[in-house]
């Protein structure tokens, strides 16, 4: 069926893992960086054929993040994203990005926060502030949580928890978690893409409102039916999920199997370079490989309307 041109929303897409090669460019020669061939940039930024997994995929972040290190760059990256986004046809998207990635040459985190609010400006949007899996971060983690509490219901909307989920478990972010709940700072998390259905269980646990991919709770039928009963969105990458092997075809993405169990699906990009794709794109791909009609491609939009963060 052929797919709307506009009207889309994309509720999960990564900041550093969209910049186009255009923005890649032009951000290089503004910090007088070496400007990269577009061979050496798609090399750089977009996941290869033969992506391995979740941890290969985080590669490609690398390039995009040494980019993004001014604030000049963050507005102008957040900006540009926005307007590349509008002209695709959204009328709403939710930006994230991890503050505690771009303090390389010493912004703090409420600088960084504050340059991408700037390129906010027009545009209706929220931005989603990541805190990242790993070792030995949990202060970094605790600032995200500040910049987030002080940014609320002005331009910030939401946290988060990114990174290798099968590396560091969702479990060992409870304290975080429950702090931002105690503040009344509503958070999505990674779960069940790397890991199975335990992660996505912890998320449930520390309150998560959605689940950023989600798509091995059909490993656990209790699990499919708490969020089929209780509506939680999961927030549905299918390139990505192709990319980092979590389905190794996409004649095999379950997304009829969310919509058969009452599940809340939404369609994202997740990283519209490192995945070279768009939102019509991804409505295209799972639209054409399973047939899907006007009214389960009206419920994707739908759905996605109904779990923006206000």
């Amino acid at each position: 069926m052929e797919i709307p041109k506009n009207g889309f929303i994309d509720l999960h897409v990564h900041l550093d893992g969209s910049l186009s090669f255009d923005m890649a460019r032009e951000l290089a020669n503004i910090q007088g960086m070496e400007i990269k061939s577009e061979k050496e940039l798609k090399k750089l930024m977009v996941a290869p054929k033969d992506c391995r997994d979740l941890n290969d995929y985080l590669t490609k972040f690398d390039y995009p993040l040494k980019l993004l290190q001014t604030e000049k760059a963050i507005t102008y990256s957040v900006y540009e994203l926005l307007k590349i986004q509008k002209l695709q046809g959204l009328v709403y998207s939710e930006i994230r990005f991890a503050p505690q990635l771009h303090t390389r040459k010493g912004l703090s985190q409420e600088q960084i926060v504050a340059a991408a609010l700037r390129g906010t400006q027009g545009f209706s949007c929220g931005l989603i502030l990541c805190c990242m899996r790993g070792a030995n971060n949990q202060t970094m983690n605790l600032e995200t949580l500040e910049a987030a509490e002080k940014y609320m219901g002005k331009g910030v909307v939401a946290l988060d928890l990114a990174g290798a989920e099968a590396l560091f478990p969702t479990e060992n972010f409870e304290e975080l978690f429950r702090k931002a709940g105690k503040k009344g700072i509503p958070f999505t998390i990674h779960a069940g893409e790397a890991a199975g259905p335990e992660s996505i269980w912890k998320a449930l646990e520390f309150g998560a409102s959605r689940i950023g991919h989600g798509v091995r709770c059909l490993e656990d039928k209790v699990l499919v039916q708490r969020l089929a009963q209780d509506q939680i969105p999961l927030e549905l990458c299918p390139t990505s999920n192709m990319n980092t092997k979590v389905f190794d075809n996409i004649t095999r993405y379950p997304i009829m199997r969310f919509l058969d169990e009452g599940i809340k699906v939404t369609i994202n990009t997740d990283n519209m370079t490192v995945s070279n794709t768009t939102l019509r794109k991804e409505f295209q791909l799972v639209s054409d490989t399973f047939r899907l009609n006007k009214t389960e491609i009206e419920r994707l939009m739908k759905n996605a309307a109904e779990s923006i963060f206000k």
